[in-house]
């Protein structure tokens, strides 16, 4: 893959950005993702007014069949609702309620497309952790960040048809950031790095494969877990049986460890070698839009702050 190829396409916006305000075709093009962005959170709010009706509907069915009592909450609107079910059928416990992850509902027809890039001013280290990235996911494109802003970025991902965008963060030369935003639509989830080790630094790291990936998801539980594991696993495509490399990614007391290996098979043993790089990630925000986009609603946000914060527990 080129990774010139998206940069070219960010200079060449830039360099016409003084003349599309007033081309019609950037007008036109502006209507048209206001539209789409209005049809799909419309299409969002319905189906989760369409998922809260459907698990009403499933209490209530369950205390209906096991004799209890009806829940305080649905009291008021018992009787309407048991005559839509008589209506339409009855949704059963175990019946599946909309997808509300409807921004990922076509993510296995094609793979996924990152084009990955960090802050202004990287240092040689972000520099060095972004090729190594490069390598992680497949089908990614590097961006030198340069002068462009956030918002052509994001235009060039949108018009060359990446499915993610993912931006590489520092502190002092020390990579202390991940930020995954999701094309076209979001969200966008916003990670904290940290124990950071890149692969020269493992003592007797491997030959990093570019076969696609197998994934370990573990202990991400909860409905922010399942959403954060919806997020991550999007961006690695769907690898062959026989693919050796695996990418783990687990949950320890909200501390999301990511660790790449190969292994390979001798009779009857198996051998497992660490790949790297190596980090931990900490969500701190998912929000429901694109990275350049700021009054959009937060689907989830870290409270560290709060007198039960030591307790909870949010993956």
């Amino acid at each position: 893959h080129s990774d010139e190829a998206p940069a070219a396409g960010a200079a060449r916006l830039a360099a016409t950005e003084q003349d599309l305000p007033t081309h019609p075709a950037f007008a036109t093009m502006l209507r048209k993702q206001a539209r789409m962005r209005r049809e799909y959170m419309q299409k969002r709010a319905a189906d989760a007014k369409e998922a809260s009706t459907a698990d009403r509907k499933r209490k209530l069915r369950t205390a209906v069949d096991e004799g209890r009592t009806v829940p305080t909450e649905l009291r008021g609107e018992a009787d309407a609702l048991l005559a839509e079910m008589e209506l339409n059928g009855a949704p059963g416990p175990s019946s599946s309620t909309p997808d509300l992850d409807s921004e990922y509902a076509s993510a296995g027809v094609a793979d996924p497309r990152i084009l990955l890039t960090t802050s202004h001013d990287p240092s040689s280290r972000l520099v060095q952790f972004l090729k190594e990235m490069k390598l992680v996911f497949p089908n990614t494109s590097r961006m030198n960040r340069g002068g462009h802003t956030v918002k052509q970025i994001v235009e060039t991902c949108r018009a060359d048809g990446f499915t993610d965008l993912v931006v590489l963060q520092e502190h002092r030369g020390v990579p202390d950031g991940l930020v995954v935003s999701h094309m076209p639509h979001g969200p966008t989830a916003y990670f904290g790095l940290a124990n950071v080790t890149m692969r020269h630094d493992i003592e007797g790291a491997t030959n990093m494969s570019e076969a696609y990936p197998h994934l370990v998801i573990d202990n991400l539980t909860s409905k922010v877990g399942a959403r954060v594991a919806t997020i991550l696993k999007h961006l690695f495509p769907v690898p062959k049986p026989d693919s050796k490399r695996v990418v783990s990614l687990v949950n320890r007391a909200d501390l999301l460890s990511f660790r790449h290996h190969v292994y390979a098979k001798e009779k009857a043993d198996v051998h497992l070698y660490e790949v790297g790089p190596r980090f931990d990630l900490r969500l701190y925000q998912i929000k429901l839009g694109t990275i350049d986009q700021e009054e959009v609603e937060n689907e989830w946000v870290l409270r560290p702050y709060m007198n039960t914060a030591s307790k909870r527990r949010a993956l």
